[in-house]
């Protein structure tokens, strides 16, 4: 049975070519100090964004200072019925608030995303109109949230969408830290489950990463985002509909080793003009 082509691979994405030949249809580079675009590549193209809805929904469990120790059960409504994904967190799991935001984020736990929308003030609908306000508030004009996971490819934005949302997100301690860390283990009854962070760059020591999120679904293709430190610079990344399991991670080394050749910047404004996409 041949793999589903993402929306990027339809649209012909992937026959935009780069300096850098990153496997990543899309691709932004950006100083978070200074705002300049280091590198840029389909940056204003509307893709699935999968699992980095995640990053929003824990910017507005954030916002809504709920509290963390509160326990919630994971039930029914919280199974995947758009992908038919599986979930260690069976129905009936009890974890508090705190927990499930850590597994969102660190190991993009679905039913543990769903439960933290549909327990919100208001409810899942509720939730919804939050995220999508607040992405207004951001000035994400690309972007749409219809729930809070991204197993939906109706959910959609824009790499400079994204690199808002990164720069936002990064603001708020607890998002860097639990996208950030390594792994986490969790009581679950009688059992322990041990879950890690989906994003192996954050072990790196060649890595200084303040914030992430990845995300796949077959419709977004491997996405990335996170915020790190290279080379004595704060730089926000974003790497959408990149092909192959591997290649999101390979892109972000890319990045990083040319960030770190370029003598002075003369080179990467050089590079961001060359690549400047028309319209």
């Amino acid at each position: 049975m041949p793999l589903q082509a993402s929306f990027g691979q339809m649209a012909g994405l992937h026959t935009t070519s780069d300096p850098l030949d990153l496997r990543s249809s899309v691709a932004l580079v950006i100083d978070q100090d200074t705002q300049e675009v280091l590198f840029r590549k389909n940056d204003q193209a509307v893709l699935p964004i999968a699992s980095l809805t995640k990053l929003m929904t824990g910017l507005v469990i954030s916002d809504a200072d709920l509290p963390m120790s509160e326990m919630i059960t994971i039930t029914q409504d919280d199974v995947d019925t758009e992908k038919g994904s599986s979930s260690r967190l069976a129905v009936g799991t009890v974890l508090s608030r705190g927990d499930l935001l850590h597994l969102a984020l660190m190991s993009s736990e679905n039913r543990a995303a769903h439960a933290l929308g549909r327990t919100f003030p208001g409810g899942l609908d509720v939730f919804v109109a939050r995220m999508n306000a607040r992405a207004k508030i951001l000035g994400m004009t690309d972007t749409r949230y219809v729930e809070p996971t991204g197993l939906s490819s109706r959910n959609q934005s824009s790499a400079k969408d994204l690199a808002a949302l990164v720069a936002a997100a990064y603001k708020e301690p607890v998002l860097r830290e639990l996208s950030t860390s390594h792994g986490r283990e969790i009581e679950v009854g009688r059992r322990t489950l041990q879950y890690n962070n989906t994003n192996r760059l954050v072990k790196s020591p060649q890595w200084d990463i303040g914030i992430q999120k990845t995300g796949y679904i077959s419709e977004a293709g491997q996405c990335l985002v996170m915020q790190a430190q290279v080379a004595g610079r704060k730089l926000i990344m974003v790497f959408l509909d990149s092909a192959g399991k591997l290649s999101r991670i390979a892109d972000a080394e890319r990045v990083r080793r040319w960030v770190e050749k370029s003598p002075g910047m003369s080179g990467i404004k050089h590079l961001a003009l060359d690549n400047r996409q028309p319209g």
